[in-house]
């Protein structure tokens, strides 16, 4: 469960720190206070689009860090696979903003993104508002509730598996299906193409540098020969002139000598005549060039003609010999499916009214499934919706048969009637505001033991009622929060009254600046708190009697 929040620099919130406790926690206050900011600080940590406009007026960056104990197996397996370890069941997600635009996250200390959030944020909370209200209006959304609900999530991934291999099998043989012109032409281009590649002989990826190298000696050669002529020359010198090994023997033979005598010249003998055998291998070498040195214009007109045809196929194929090879493996596989595609057609075309047996198959079952589970689900939320005083509200779910799509073979809607004698109608057509949050509420308990999130956050879910409704939302909310923890913005004392834990929001002018705060009431605090919900600021003894009997009458029958 979420047991801190700490906020820094978000809007009119310049820094607050909140304790969450278990159970059920409310947020009130005055219009105005910031108790949407707490929302929208709270969107950011889970990882929702924010902007940098919700950074607070003169600071350069803002922090949200959320703090959650004892999380879920499930969270915790899912942290541990991205990377997060977890010790003692604790999950510290913090989020920056900065005005640059950035964002800086991290899970448990270690760096995330902002999808990794959402995705982590996902397991540990919810958020059920006016967003969960246009959902309930969709009428896309309706077949989800329907298939978390019934425990369908396995059923529908298998037929999922089977509608995506149906598809596959169907791209395939689209992409056979050519009249014979087209055939005839991708035939003719591809067999050129082949043929083409095949007579250049191409096999060594690296015959272009090879034979740009030997160019290159070709080219040179008389640049080389002069070279290596002169070197000769001048270790082996002529009949007038020593060259470097004579002389060198000398040196080494004169050191030689002298070391026969003088042991400290030894290390330097020996180092002379390993020298010396190294300029007698050096002019061997230079020898066996100038022996061995030949070409001829034909050789160089052949390495010409080679390397311009490498260019001319490098132009059309590929960058390089690799990737002209590459181009004809593909080409070759193309022209010999294309070739065989006859067969090929009518073999993949079995395979596909198999595939497709298997979809409309798992698609049927996947629809029976749907449709039992829908009535259960009709049952338990107008059971809901009679205790939220919605007695006379009755659901139906319209269940149209489609052709195999992504999501199965079923067109499904939520339909209600909220008067006797009326006909049916999408939730869009009749519902006013108090009665979708009902719904919406109604819904959510239904769905509470299909997952296992363990807080659930309600913004404004008594937006349109008062009275009786508004206390049975609260009596509502306070009897979810014994499986979980449940956290609640509300304008409503009858729904404060059913609170564990009670968090004021308010306003102060600090200087020329305003702050909000968050203090956690109790005792006295409550009631004057309920008591300004109900009857404003004038606080009356009457108003905190009637207060105090509406906190009692809360929790004495939660």
């Amino acid at each position: 469960m979420l047991t801190q929040l700490h906020i820094q620099n978000i809007a009119v919130i310049h820094k607050a720190t909140i304790q969450f406790s278990g159970g059920f926690n409310v947020f009130t206050g005055e219009t105005g206070a910031g108790k949407t900011m707490l929302i929208n600080a709270i969107d950011a940590v889970l990882g929702e689009r924010t902007s940098r406009d919700i950074i607070r007026t003169g600071e350069e960056k803002a922090l949200v860090s959320a703090l959650f104990e004892d999380i879920s197996p499930r969270a915790r397996e899912a942290l541990e696979a991205q990377g997060y370890p977890v010790e003692d069941g604790t999950a510290l997600i913090v989020r920056e903003i900065t005005a640059a635009g950035k964002n800086n996250c991290k899970i448990n200390g270690m760096p995330a993104n902002v999808s990794v959030l959402r995705e982590i944020a996902s397991l540990l909370i919810h958020i059920h508002g006016q967003r969960d209200s246009h959902q309930l209006l969709a009428d896309e959304q309706h077949v989800k509730l329907i298939d978390l609900y019934g425990g369908l999530g396995g059923l529908l991934a298998r037929y999922g598996e089977a509608y995506d291999a149906m598809q596959a099998i169907r791209s395939r043989l689209n992409s056979l299906r050519m009249d014979d012109a087209q055939k005839a032409q991708k035939i003719d281009m591809l067999t050129f193409q082949v043929n083409e590649i095949e007579a250049a002989g191409l096999e060594d990826p690296d015959e272009e540098e090879s034979l740009t190298s030997r160019r290159n000696v070709i080219r040179n050669s008389e640049t080389i020969l002069s070279g290596v002529s002169e070197g000769y020359n001048a270790l082996s010198g002529d009949d007038e002139t020593p060259g470097i090994n004579e002389l060198f023997g000398a040196l080494t033979e004169g050191v030689s000598t002298a070391a026969r005598y003088m042991e400290s010249l030894a290390p330097l003998s020996q180092r002379l005549e390993e020298i010396g055998y190294e300029l007698t291998e050096a002019g061997v070498d230079l020898r066996n060039v100038l022996e061995e040195f030949e070409f001829d214009q034909g050789e160089l007109d052949a390495i010409e003609s080679r390397l311009d045809l490498i260019y001319r196929l490098k132009r059309k194929y590929g960058g390089d010999i690799r990737e002209i090879l590459e181009f004809y493996e593909a080409a070759a596989a193309e022209l010999e499916t294309i070739q065989m595609s006859d067969r090929s057609v009518a073999e993949l075309e079995a395979e596909l009214e198999t595939a497709a047996a298997v979809a409309q198959k798992l698609g049927g079952e996947l629809s029976a499934a749907r449709r039992e589970a829908a009535a259960g689900f009709i049952r338990e939320v107008e059971t809901e919706l009679a205790y939220l005083d919605m007695p006379s509200v009755k659901l139906d779910v319209a269940c149209e048969e489609i052709p195999l799509s992504p999501n199965g073979v079923d067109d499904i809607r939520f339909l209600a009637v909220t008067n006797v004698g009326e006909a049916p109608k999408p939730l869009s057509k009749i519902a006013s505001g108090g009665e979708i949050a009902r719904m919406m509420l109604a819904i959510k308990n239904v769905l509470a033991d299909h997952d296992d999130i363990d807080t659930l956050i309600f913004d404004e879910v008594d937006t349109g009622v008062s009275g009786r409704a508004a206390q049975k939302i609260g009596a509502k909310l306070r009897q979810v929060s014994a499986s979980r923890q449940v956290i609640c913005v509300t304008h409503l004392a009858q729904v404060a009254a059913y609170a564990d834990n009670h968090l004021y929001i308010y306003k102060e002018v600090d200087g020329e600046r305003t702050y909000t705060r968050v203090e956690t009431l109790a005792d006295e605090g409550v009631y004057r708190e309920l008591a300004r919900i109900t009857s404003g600021d004038l606080i009356t003894d009457a108003a905190l009697e009637n207060a105090r009997q509406l906190y009692t009458h809360a929790h004495q029958n939660a």
